[in-house]
């Protein structure tokens, strides 16, 4: 299933004119996690500093300092910090990060990030490079490898590309587009002679597919009152088989992914507004105050009113 307009992710990452959108991450400094999510662009991530938890289709991994991921067009991906206990960072790596851990036990990480269209690997022209290797990674027919460890056989070339790539979209000039598009043509090419990219046929999780309308209407619905029973029925599953299959799509239970989609949204009013706390969490579909303080605390690991603080001082 291809997600239609009204169900991908609202932010325009790509236009005509600039066809891509770079962001630095840092979590949970910035922000607590990236929920489930899709858009129709292909999305590169180097990891600079520290590690953390990804979900790309059905694939789930740890990803850490020096890796990159590639996450195709139309896959549901998310991002999450690591836990303490899961991984212990040592003093460079936390020095990189700020040197600093949330009270919530997560494990800081800093990433670039670059979403780009696939009209930068020339989607648009009919070519046989164009249907033959460009088109089968934008449709999800072939297997790729969507983490590139520090072990795989052209990681040092890799690696140096996603430096001119990200060198490229920094300097965000006409000349460097020119550059980066090579850049990334180089990319998938030296991914498919190492083979991190098998062309042959594959496919998303059976689970991610089931789960997806749900995620579509909770990504558009988060703020209403949403039950397990509701999205059970519109994805026509019963409710057990669909908490199985959303817990295994999604790495978390539904409630859960509610909650994280609501405390983010929370999170960036925090962020960018000054409304009263207490109509923020209204219009993040909390009704009591108290629970909301309490969810948010326990992912964000301080309260509302100190994320404000914090924020605006940095």
């Amino acid at each position: 299933m291809t997600p239609n307009r009204e169900t991908q992710e609202k932010r325009q990452h790509s236009t005509t004119w600039i066809p891509y959108s770079y962001y630095e991450c840092r979590l949970p400094e910035w922000f607590v996690n990236v929920p489930m999510h899709w858009h129709s662009e292909f999305e590169l991530i180097y990891i600079l500093h520290g590690r953390g938890e990804f979900i790309c289709g059905s694939r789930k991994l740890e990803a850490g300092e020096g890796e990159l991921l590639l996450i195709p067009p139309n896959m549901l991906h998310a991002t999450y910090p690591c836990r303490e206990q899961k991984a212990v960072l040592t003093e460079k790596e936390q020095e990189g990060c700020g040197g600093s851990f949330s009270k919530a036990g997560l494990v800081p990480m800093v990433y670039d990030a670059l979403v780009f269209s696939p009209v930068m690997l020339g989607a648009g022209s009919g070519d046989r490079c164009t249907n033959e290797c460009i088109r089968p990674v934008i449709k999800g027919n072939i297997r790729t490898n969507v983490c590139i460890r520090r072990g795989a056989a052209a990681y040092e070339e890799l690696k140096a590309l996603a430096e001119r790539i990200f060198s490229c979209v920094r300097d965000n000039s006409a000349r460097s587009d020119l550059l980066l598009k090579s850049e990334l043509l180089r990319l998938i090419w030296t991914l498919e002679e190492s083979g991190e990219i098998v062309f042959e046929k594959g496919g998303t999780g059976g689970e991610t597919e089931a789960v997806r309308p749900a995620l579509e209407y909770m990504a558009l619905n988060f703020r209403e009152d949403i039950t397990v029973e509701q999205l059970a029925g519109l994805v026509h599953l019963s409710e057990s088989h669909f908490m199985r299959c959303f817990r295994k799509a999604v790495g978390i239970g539904a409630i859960e992914h509610l909650t994280q989609l609501r405390i983010q949204a929370a999170c960036e009013a925090l962020s960018d507004g000054a409304e009263q706390i207490a109509d923020i969490a209204f219009a993040c579909g909390y009704s009591n105050l108290s629970n909301f303080n309490r969810q948010f605390l326990k992912r964000v690991g301080c309260s509302p009113k100190e994320y404000r603080k914090r924020n605006r001082e940095t």
